[in-house]
Formats: C-alpha cells, structure tokens, sequence
C-alpha cells in the first residue's frame, strides 16, 4: 500500500476545505466538538432536495447537551445563523443546528415562509394542499433525530428558533406542525402572521388551512414565545409585505407583532383556555438578528 499517496490525498482533501469549516458526510456518533456542516438528503419526500445543515457543538460534549434549531431569514444563509449563535452554545451547553433551506429546492415564500402546505400558500383551496409529508417543516423532527444517531444525543426535545423568513416559518411550524419532538418554539421578528381568524383566508387567517379555531385548547397549551424589537417599526422596511388584509395586522413589524399575540390571547380569555405564549419587545434593537437571537437564548436557557 502506498501510505505517501494516501497521506497526499488527505492533505489535499484537508487543504481543499475553510481552515474552520468542513463539509462532512458524518456516520453515527461522527461528530466532534467545534462548527461544521453535512448534507442531509435521508427524508423520503425532500430525497431529491438536499439540505445542509450547519451546526456547532460546544467543548466537553455529552449525550445529555440540549439542541437548537435554528431558521435562517430570507438570506437562507444557515451558516451566518449557526455563526451567530456559537457563543451562546459554548456558555450555555447546547447544540446548534442550522439547516439551509436553499432557493434551487425551497424556491420562494410558497416553499420556506409559507412552509409548501399549498401548492399556492396566497391562493389555498382544498385541492392545492400538499400532503403533510411534503410541507417543508415535515423534515425538523427526523434532522433531529439523525442529529441524535450521530452525536449519540439522548434528548427528548428540541427548542426551535427563527428570525424574519424563518419567524414566519417558526410560527407556522408552531400552529400546524404537530410536532411531537418540539418543546418551545421562538419567533423572531417576522414579518406578518398566520393570524388565529377563522374569517381570513390562509395565510393570513385560518380559514381553508388545516387548522380549525373549534379547539384551540392545544394549540394554547402549547410554549410560544414572540420576540420584536422595539424599532423594527418601519412599514417600509425591504421585503415587508403590504396590503390590504395584511395590513389589518399593522404596517409594521412591530404592531403586527403585538396584533397576532393579543388576538391570540384575548381568544384564549374568552374561551376560559389556559394560554402559555408570551411576548417581548427587546429594547433599542430593529431588524437584527444578532441582538434578537441572544435575547431568546438567554429565555431559553
């Protein structure tokens, strides 16, 4: 065996990679302490739609190590979000997963902010819903799960984050993912809101979307935190939506932050059901995410 030519292929492999960032194809209990990313393509419906999943695992890793998922905005720039959040992860302990959800496979809002539950999110009907296996929040769970197979994680639960884009697509994971895996869920600085009305029409309300206002009682049992800051109040801001029905909800994100929790809330109280959302205006920050995402680590842990 020629060991020089086998050592020669490594280093050019090693050479070909960012000095802090290597692209990795893991097998179980692969993964080290410190950042990197591997392509996952093992979910039956997105098998043709390859995700890479940026993470970053703290020193002195155990199995018991809580996990974050974390959802890029717009940008759908993964490795900028796990990049965000290292610091935290070192000084609280926790896992960061980041998957990219790109534009070639998650082509506009129809497929990332709006989650692919219809064909066409802003024109729903009976027809046009997608299988729940195809709506884009489908494949969080078994990321979990195989990012639990390869670190050798024990953990029941996953926390779920999201900023702007991936706010809009936490909050829709939130009101109907179903998730049996997800214990709280944080949205952070979303734009607009898939508001709890069952007189609008999907997205904005509930009407022709898969969940009914009959019972709610889980859905308001359930950890929902809605974060803001409180000059992200520009109704002019690149990418808000305006219109007539969104604007119902504010021509901020700020207001619209505020509207969709308390039409939330004041449902619950008249229907005597216990509430566990929560709220927070984060002070001196606009649409940031930096400030945002530090802040809901420090809730979170």
């Amino acid at each position: 065996m020629n060991y020089k030519v086998i050592f020669l292929g490594l280093l050019l492999s090693m050479l070909a990679c960012d000095d802090n960032e290597a692209l990795i194809k893991p097998t179980a209990y692969q993964l080290q302490a410190g950042s990197g990313s591997f392509i996952y393509n093992q979910f039956e419906p997105f098998s043709g739609k390859p995700i890479e999943v940026f993470y970053h695992i703290p020193e002195n890793v155990d199995n018991t190590l809580p996990i974050l998922i974390s959802l890029h905005g717009a940008d759908r720039n993964g490795n900028n979000h796990r990049n965000t959040l290292v610091n935290k992860s070192n000084q609280f302990k926790f896992i960061v997963i980041a998957p990219q959800f790109t534009v070639n496979y998650f082509p506009g809002g129809d497929t990332y902010n709006l989650a692919n539950i219809f064909i066409d999110g802003d024109n729903p009907s009976v027809t046009s819903l997608n299988a729940e296996n195809q709506w884009t929040f489908s494949v969080l769970d078994p990321i979990f799960n195989y990012i639990k197979s390869i670190t050798n994680n024990n953990s029941d639960k996953y926390n779920l984050i999201g900023f702007s884009a991936g706010g809009q697509l936490a909050h829709r994971t939130f009101l109907f993912g179903n998730s049996i895996s997800c214990n709280k869920t944080i949205a952070m600085s979303s734009g607009w809101y898939t508001t709890i009305n069952n007189n609008i029409d999907f997205p904005y309300g509930l009407n022709y979307s898969p969940l009914q206002t009959s019972d709610l009682s889980n859905v308001f049992a359930k950890e929902l935190i809605i974060l803001v800051g409180e000059n992200d109040n520009n109704p002019n801001a690149v990418g808000l939506r305006r219109n007539s029905i969104v604007d119902l909800q504010g021509t901020n994100r700020l207001d619209r932050a505020n509207y969709f929790y308390s039409l939330a809330e004041s449902m619950a109280s008249e229907q005597d059901i216990p509430f566990n959302w929560e709220i927070a205006i984060i002070p001196n920050a606009s649409h940031e995410l930096s400030p945002i995402s530090n802040y809901a680590i420090n809730l979170l842990y």
